[in-house]
């Protein structure tokens, strides 16, 4: 494994950026900037050895510095929605940032793909990665306690994107981290991805309101068009959810939250690339690109360009007692896992 570390630019009150490029013995990398925590660049092998990157990004430091997609970011301190952006913690109200509306998404305005990071590079056992570290001080963004943050990415002679999260706080808060990639497994650039065949490990998706809020409830897969428990394609029942665009919904995994256990599959037969996300999280988030408008601050990708799977908690768990907690006390530690194993298993025509 080699890491290679450069410059990436400054941000605006004048603190270096940098991007680290971590290549395994096949000669296949990602790359990675300290600003955001972001996931960058994936390169990978179609089923002909041709090296394509499959992960929509940015080539320089400015776009990453104004509003854009979320490309590759890692999000906090909430990934998601909060509805009203309110919460109580031990019966006292906080109101955190509404930023879509009346309702808090991402972390807010300045989440925590829009700060820098200390940065880590390692390697080891056949693994290079680098370790991302951020403080984010008491009342940010209106979160309760500082709380101290660990995005640990790594990537392997086999190929394996491994993503860990971790968290510590000095007083009671919510915390739910995660990726934000979109994937194009036929090679950034290439197209839209309704070719793309899904299979999500998922009995049932969370019931959610207008507003994409969820009511408390979960409902059943079967019978709709949001059952990807045998392999569909992404535009096969697409249409059926014009409100939304295509796809953006909240399923949650089968099997016990905490273990590592498939959430998805993902095969682009254009290509022969796939796709495996295996993950701790509790719910993954299905994301069709549905507001990807073709303009520069989405890097020109338009919609239904890439699709997210994105591992977490529930959305809205701070107002549903029956969600996984996100709840983190003093002495605790969030610690969440998410790997994508990546292969090249489909037989081309």
């Amino acid at each position: 494994m080699q890491t290679r570390t450069e410059p990436f630019g400054q941000t605006p009150d004048g603190q270096p950026v940098s991007v680290f490029t971590l290549t395994n013995g096949r000669g296949h990398s990602i790359r990675l900037t300290n600003y955001g925590a972001v996931l960058m660049d994936v390169n990978l092998p179609d089923a002909q050895g041709r090296i394509e990157n499959v992960n929509l990004s940015f080539s320089t430091l400015q776009p990453y510095l104004g509003k854009h997609p979320h490309f590759g970011s890692t999000i906090g301190r909430f990934c998601n929605r909060i509805g009203q952006g309110q919460f109580a913690i031990d019966g006292k109200p906080y109101q955190v940032t509404r930023n879509l509306g009346q309702h808090h998404l991402h972390g807010g305005a300045v989440g925590f793909d829009h700060l820098l990071w200390e940065a880590q590079p390692y390697a080891e056992n056949g693994v290079a990665g680098v370790r991302f570290r951020l403080t984010s001080p008491d009342g940010m963004e209106g979160f309760p306690g500082t709380l101290e943050a660990i995005a640990d990415y790594s990537f392997s002679e086999a190929d394996e994107l491994k993503m860990v999260f971790e968290a510590t706080t000095d007083a009671p808060t919510h915390v739910n981290l995660c990726n934000h990639s979109y994937w194009n497994l036929g090679g950034v650039g290439s197209g839209q991805v309704l070719d793309t065949v899904l299979t999500l490990d998922a009995d049932e998706v969370l019931d959610v309101d207008a507003d994409l809020i969820p009511t408390g409830r979960s409902n059943p897969v079967t019978g709709s068009g949001l059952d990807f428990r045998q392999p569909t394609a992404l535009g096969e029942r697409i249409d059926q959810y014009a409100a939304t665009k295509g796809y953006d919904h909240c399923f949650v995994v089968r099997g016990p939250a905490g273990t590592l256990r498939k959430a998805a599959r993902a095969e682009d037969h254009r290509s022969g690339r796939v796709m495996e996300v295996w993950t701790t999280q509790p719910a993954v988030q299905l994301y069709t690109g549905n507001h990807l408008a073709g303009i520069p601050s989405s890097g020109g990708y338009g919609r239904h360009d890439a699709f997210c799977l994105e591992t977490q908690h529930h959305p809205d768990a701070p107002n549903h007692a029956n969600f996984p907690s996100t709840l983190l006390r003093q002495g605790e530690r969030f610690s969440e896992t998410t790997v994508h194993r990546f292969s090249t298993e489909i037989t081309l025509p």
